[in-house]
């Protein structure tokens, strides 16, 4: 019973021997392994406008990473949640860059029947600890739930670029728009594969109000995202 609530094994290579892997989720060589995963930096199109916005990852979507990830969404390993955290702090770090002023990160909503499946909110929980992470630097920042779906959408699985950026056209929205009108504003999401989702709730944020400053992310496609940043390391938050 306790193996399948807190299991024993590492997420990211399946060792198993040691215990503190039921509350941490990774060995000590896979945590080193994510935090020296190589940045991602690109720019995503937001649709319906001449806008790009600035998108960071804290990593390729592959290896540790995506086990982990795999293990956190899909299996609720909840623990992984601090070094995935930490990760997001990284490439939300990137896109605050220097300026010291208070932003908003707006997580990516999950599809609600996606989301009662889990029986949590990956991204939401990751934004939450990013945010604790950056405050920690002296950083205002704040989480806020603002997205919504305005509109069913189709699977996105084996859609093409075009396809994806069809299919999400309009379908999210923003409540209460009096909370991010005039704010700076960091879209997180888990995942970026096409950047069609993370350009639709950049879309919705902007007519909104908001000032979008870019998109951060736990990890990136590299097939779709070829372009590998240089060094971000000195913004890793995760402890």
């Amino acid at each position: 019973m306790l193996e399948l609530v807190l299991p024993s094994r590492c997420a990211g290579c399946g060792r198993s021997d040691a215990a503190e892997l039921r509350l941490r989720g990774l060995c000590q060589p896979c945590i080193a392994a994510v935090r020296q995963s190589v940045p991602v930096a690109w720019e995503i199109a937001v649709p319906g406008t001449r806008s790009v916005v600035p998108s960071f990852a804290a990593g390729a979507y592959d290896g540790v990473i995506r086990a982990a990830l795999l293990d956190y969404k899909e299996r609720g390993r909840l623990c992984l949640r601090r070094e995935l955290g930490g990760s997001l702090a990284v490439g939300v770090f990137a896109a605050v860059g220097r300026d010291d002023s208070s932003v908003v990160l707006v997580p990516v909503p999950s599809a609600t029947a996606t989301r009662r499946a889990r029986g949590h909110d990956p991204v939401g929980a990751m934004a939450v600890t990013a945010a604790g992470y950056l405050r920690a630097t002296g950083r205002k920042v704040e989480v806020r739930a603002l997205l919504r779906q305005r509109r069913a959408v189709a699977d996105q699985s084996g859609l093409d670029v075009d396809e994806r950026r069809a299919n999400l056209g309009g379908a999210l929205g923003v409540r209460r728009p009096q909370s991010v009108r005039g704010r700076r504003v960091v879209v997180v999401d888990d995942i970026v594969t096409t950047g069609a989702t993370a350009g639709e709730a950049a879309r919705a944020l902007m007519n909104a109000g908001a000032l979008v400053i870019g998109v951060a992310s736990v990890a990136a496609t590299l097939r779709r995202h070829p372009a590998a940043s240089g060094d971000l390391s000195g913004a890793a938050l995760a402890g």
